[in-house]
């Protein structure tokens, strides 16, 4: 089991916390990753693209010109697909794009995208958030003390109300709460932050799906 640096916001030491290898120690398992993504991306696909067919067109009641006698191929309808203003044949109508990806599938892969932050060393624990108001320029100080740059996964208690206030204007910054955390977005971003409360662990995981 790895151990970091926890932080305070101040960006002073606050001790050290053991990283679980359960969700920090696994070999990432690219081939998991690449399907739990793919299938997360295809559901957010709105999938409303629609065309008419020829029962949809408007007009073509009447038959364009009689049955024989006229010297061109036979014909029903003017809305038929092969002429302009027809109906179109076989095209895109509204649909799902879901997958259907095994939990197991989902856990995994967001152990591995973690385990590969954090072999990279791109995973902070702060102690807490220590926000006495709202503040943006806070926000920004705090990151900066703490000294990551880039894009940067924050990951939220139920309790973070004025951390995510003070954190959500910040272009670089994406804000997740600890029960949505996903493979997809972990990997979207170059550094991952949790709290203490908010980092993931197995017996935290255990005590959650227990009811008793």
């Amino acid at each position: 089991m790895a151990s970091i640096t926890m932080k305070q916001q101040s960006g002073s030491d606050a001790g050290t916390v053991d990283l679980d290898d359960t969700y920090f120690g696994v070999q990432p398992n690219v081939p998991v990753m690449h399907q739990v993504v793919t299938a997360q991306l295809a559901a957010r696909r709105s999938g409303t693209q629609s065309t008419k067919t020829r029962s949809e067109v408007s007009g073509g009641g009447a038959k364009p010109y009689r049955q024989k006698g006229t010297g061109n191929a036979r014909q029903g309808s003017t809305r038929a697909p092969h002429f302009s203003g027809g109906g179109i044949a076989l095209g895109p109508k509204p649909r799902k794009y879901n997958q259907r990806t095994p939990k197991k599938m989902i856990r995994l892969a967001l152990r591995s995208a973690l385990s590969d932050r954090a072999a990279e060393g791109r995973v902070t624990v702060v102690d807490a958030w220590r926000f006495d108001s709202p503040s943006t320029k806070a926000g920004v100080a705090a990151l900066a003390a703490l000294g990551i740059e880039g894009r940067v996964l924050i990951v939220l208690g139920n309790d973070d109300a004025t951390a995510a206030l003070s954190f959500r204007n910040i272009p670089e910054v994406q804000l997740i709460r600890v029960a949505e955390l996903n493979a997809y977005d972990v990997l979207c971003n170059d550094h991952i932050l949790f709290t203490s409360a908010t980092l993931p662990s197995a017996a935290a995981a255990t005590s959650e799906s227990d009811p008793s």
